[in-house]
């Protein structure tokens, strides 16, 4: 028989402790004490974020650990996270707020965000000090790095993309944020990179590229780059690029340069797949003493019955070719197309060759390409042949795991804000979000069935 609910009196007063209510092993709870630590030696730098005069603005604190919890599960919506904050008690305990606190409005959270906050780098200082936090808690060995890049649908529609000779960027509605950073850009354009035009721009959001990357449908995109140490997959460095290749592997430089004039570390190798494998970045690394433990970019080898690059002798002593009949090919020494090097054979020498058939039957004589950069080719070349290469291959996959993991459990597949200072912002709070749960787990735990949850 079913019972009936007796009494209709509500009781008038509650004994609510809001710390009580909080299990000990809630993710919140684990980097609450880490959070607050680097807030508080913050402090002085978020100063000037706090308005004297006028309304009353949105504490930075506060701020601050919303965004961490947004970004923890994967709210990203300014709306619903402030209607969850409102809802959600363990939401409401990490960000200091009691039960009556009036939690901001949405529209005023927007405002101070895009604001104050997007011109400054404050989410990059508190980026730093959790991977300060991760070094002196031993996570970071400074001794291998690796380094990827996963594509990021920007917020801008694939359908309405335009030649950029056909954009007018005069119009009011294109005086946007994402519009003056691209536009500022292209005075700081890479000469080296030597782009051709895109094919088309994103009227929204111009700082994207027109990508079809990682076997995705053609669309406006960025690139997540991330450097990690490889010993318990922290993230050192974080940068935002459009999803182009050339940016991509120009901003390693830039991390690697940044993290060693930061934190004092740099890499004896740096492990990465076969997009990092060019010439000019492999001489980077090695003439900065950094192992590259990269497949090298070769099409050197020929599968038409001829002989390839690799049948020719290099002679470094004397800096020409022997080729298999022992004869020398010299260079002009003119670089063409600013990085190859021409070797070539004697006309001569080729017309009389019994093995002329087998090295250049199509042409008067054979010719030979070099990169000005092979020396760091041939370096590499021989590191993919040891076991220490092999293992860096296969702890290179924790970089992969990492972006895995952030669009799985933080549903992070599109961007929300535009241009490159919002892919900044955006990014580098991921990256915290993420080191900040390793560096929980690692160094307090949790049990089991929240480790399976939140680990990264």
């Amino acid at each position: 028989m079913m019972g009936r609910q007796t009494g209709d009196q509500s009781q008038l007063f509650y004994l609510f402790n809001l710390e009580r209510r909080i299990p000990a092993s809630h993710l919140l709870r684990l980097i609450n004490p880490i959070v607050t630590q680097i807030l508080i030696e913050l402090r002085a730098k978020l100063t000037p974020f706090y308005s004297e005069i006028g309304r009353p603005s949105i504490d930075p604190d506060l701020m601050i650990r919303m965004l961490i919890v947004g970004y923890c599960y994967g709210i990203r919506s300014e709306r619903r996270l402030c209607e969850e904050l409102e809802l959600h008690l363990a939401y409401r305990w990490f960000c200091r707020l009691d039960l009556d606190d009036k939690v901001p409005d949405h529209s005023t959270f927007s405002v101070n965000r895009h604001g104050r906050f997007r011109d400054s780098d404050i989410l990059r200082q508190v980026f730093e000090a959790v991977v300060r936090a991760c070094m002196a808690n031993g996570l970071v060995k400074g001794e291998g790095f690796a380094v990827d890049a996963s594509v990021m649908e920007a917020n801008a529609s694939r359908y309405h993309g335009k030649a950029p000779d056909e954009i007018d960027w005069s119009v009011p509605e294109l005086q946007t944020r994402a519009a003056a950073e691209f536009l500022a850009g292209l005075d700081d354009e890479d000469p080296d990179a030597k782009r051709k035009p895109p094919k088309l721009i994103s009227p929204s959001d111009p700082c994207s590229a027109w990508t079809a990357k990682a076997n995705k449908r053609v669309q406006f995109g960025y690139g997540l780059n991330y450097l990690i140490d490889i010993a318990n997959a922290i993230i050192v460095d974080v940068e935002p690029t459009p999803a182009r290749t050339y940016d991509e592997v120009e901003s390693t430089k830039t991390m690697l340069d940044r993290t060693e004039q930061r934190f004092g570390l740099k890499p004896k190798r740096l492990a990465a797949d076969t997009a990092y494998g060019i010439s000019r970045f492999l001489d980077w690394l090695v003439t900065r003493r950094i192992v590259p433990h990269i497949p090298v970019r070769d099409a050197s080898e020929r599968d038409d019955g001829t002989f390839s690059r690799s049948d020719f002798h290099w002679d470094r002593r004397r800096g020409v070719y022997i080729c298999p009949n022992n004869k020398v090919l010299h260079t002009s020494g003119t670089a063409h197309e600013g990085y190859k090097l021409r070797y070539r054979a004697s006309k001569l020498d080729c017309e009389v060759c019994a093995l002329k058939k087998q090295c250049c039957p199509k042409g008067p004589s054979r010719e030979v390409p070099r990169d000005i950069h092979e020396y760091a080719r041939d370096v590499t070349r021989r590191l993919m042949r040891t076991k220490a290469f092999l293992k860096s291959r296969d702890q290179r996959k924790r970089v992969e795991m990492r972006f895995a993991h952030l669009k799985v459990h933080h549903r992070f597949e599109r961007m929300r804000l535009r241009g490159l200072s919002g892919a900044r912002d955006e990014f580098v709070l991921a990256a915290t979000v993420q080191n900040l749960k390793t560096l929980a787990l690692r160094t307090l735990g949790s049990p089991p069935a929240q480790r399976r949850v939140s680990s990264a």
